[in-house]
């Protein structure tokens, strides 16, 4: 699943862009939109807005309430600079209609709308549908702008042949229809979709609840908000994904199969019941590592007799550590340690160890910005071989950061996975 920017010029073409954007979200793409004002005038913001769920920006200088993000993302905590964040956010920019004049400011760089900005500051794969009048189609400026942006590797998606705008008109210049240019965007995107096709991979993701009695529980602050942006990143890579989720209440990513769970206990039972079809497990959720040993089937009464005067803990079940020593050849484990304070790495380098896993991902929870539940993270890299600390970002360009050093972790392990010689084999040794 990819994010898609769609850019909007002025043209009678505009209304098919609103029949791509409902293809797209359907088949589970989220999108943001980015209008020229002349486009205004044949289809309005609104329309967009309700098929994205997602605000329409106009102008460069107008407000983004969402900041940059896409449906389904938590926006950062500072306020971007629109058209770098929409751009720097999207898998793929689409520019459909592409109006001559459009054209021409994308081919000479020019940056004078939201939109042409938004090309120019552009890092992701362009995609450009021109629509016009055949006589414009045809006029040799138009035809060099087109080869001028071909050459740039500019995505191009010829107009189609038929009737056009002006009354008993016919000729070149029709818009592709919405479906070639949904699929022109999907064949922009082969670095985003093959470095973990094929693959199944696993996530755990939110925090158990313990339960004391029927009312009240033992849990945690974890909101799920990393292993959700793991979730969707690795969907977006084109891999097969299962979210073994606990008590997040954040909105599910299509194309990504959820299993719900609440105590520790359930989450073991479901995982275990998923790993063994798995290739790489995330292991993001802050299980318990603590339970009521006995806990009441009502609710307890604070006055009643038998109202407990100290909670009698249990240790819970290692579920990582139960899942390596089960783990078969050409699988990788990732561990996350959720730590608050010093000696946050001296702990993970042990924990990698003592588990015998390929990476620990390790966070300070005692810092506020980026803690449980905060849009942002900042995180080390343990592996065994050595520390990758990753600087302060949002959780989803966190996610694609882990997610690259899975793709690296299996690609220095040996296919077969002979013993001894495999990541987490290597870690046990340091």
């Amino acid at each position: 699943m990819a994010r898609i920017l769609l850019g909007v010029s002025g043209g009678i073409a505009a209304y098919k862009a609103l029949e791509l954007v409902r293809l797209a979200t359907r088949a589970g793409h989220s999108l943001r939109v980015i209008q020229t004002p002349t486009s205004e005038r044949f289809v309005g913001v609104a329309s967009f807005e309700a098929l994205t769920g997602a605000p329409v920006l106009t102008g460069e200088f107008q407000r983004d309430p969402a900041r940059g993000a896409f449906p389904g993302d938590a926006p950062p905590a500072h306020e971007p600079i629109s058209h770098l964040a929409l751009v720097g956010n999207a898998d793929v920019f689409l520019v459909a209609p592409a109006s001559a004049n459009t054209l021409a400011k994308l081919a000479h760089g020019l940056a004078n709308t939201l939109l042409t900005s938004a090309a120019v500051a552009a890092r992701c794969p362009l995609v450009v549908a021109p629509a016009m009048n055949d006589a414009m189609w045809e006029h040799a400026a138009t035809r060099a702008n087109v080869a001028t942006l071909r050459e740039r590797g500019v995505r191009i998606v010829e107009p189609g042949v038929g009737a056009l705008a002006s009354r008993g008109e016919q000729g070149a210049g029709r818009l592709a229809e919405p479906a070639e240019l949904l699929a022109a965007c999907v064949e922009a995107l082969p670095a985003l979709g093959s470095s973990l096709a094929g693959l199944r991979v696993l996530v755990t993701a939110g925090g158990t609840r313990e339960p004391i009695d029927s009312v009240r529980y033992v849990g945690n602050r974890s909101s799920g908000r990393m292993g959700f942006a793991l979730a969707e990143q690795a969907a977006r890579r084109g891999a097969a994904v299962t979210v073994v989720a606990a008590n997040v209440a954040l909105p599910r990513f299509p194309g990504v199969g959820y299993r719900e769970v609440e105590t520790a206990a359930e989450l073991a039972a479901a995982t275990e019941e998923e790993f063994a079809r798995c290739d790489v497990l995330l292991m993001a959720a802050a299980v318990a590592d603590f339970r009521p040993a006995a806990p009441a089937a009502g609710k307890l009464k604070k006055d009643s007799a038998d109202a407990p005067a100290a909670l009698a803990l249990e240790r819970t079940p290692d579920v990582l550590a139960g899942l390596a020593a089960a783990r078969r050849p050409g699988q990788t484990l990732v561990g996350f340690a959720a730590e608050h304070g010093e000696g946050a790495l001296a702990f993970a380098r042990d924990k990698l160890a003592r588990k015998r896993v390929d990476a620990i991902v390790v966070n300070d929870v005692s810092r506020a910005d980026i803690g449980f539940d905060a849009a942002d993270n900042e995180v080390t890299i343990v592996t065994a071989a050595g520390e990758a600390p990753l600087a302060r970002a949002a959780k989803g360009e966190i996610a694609a950061s882990i997610l690259d050093a899975v793709v690296r972790l299996r690609a220095a392990a040996p296919a077969d996975g002979t013993p001894g010689t495999t990541p987490a084999d290597r870690a046990a040794r340091v």
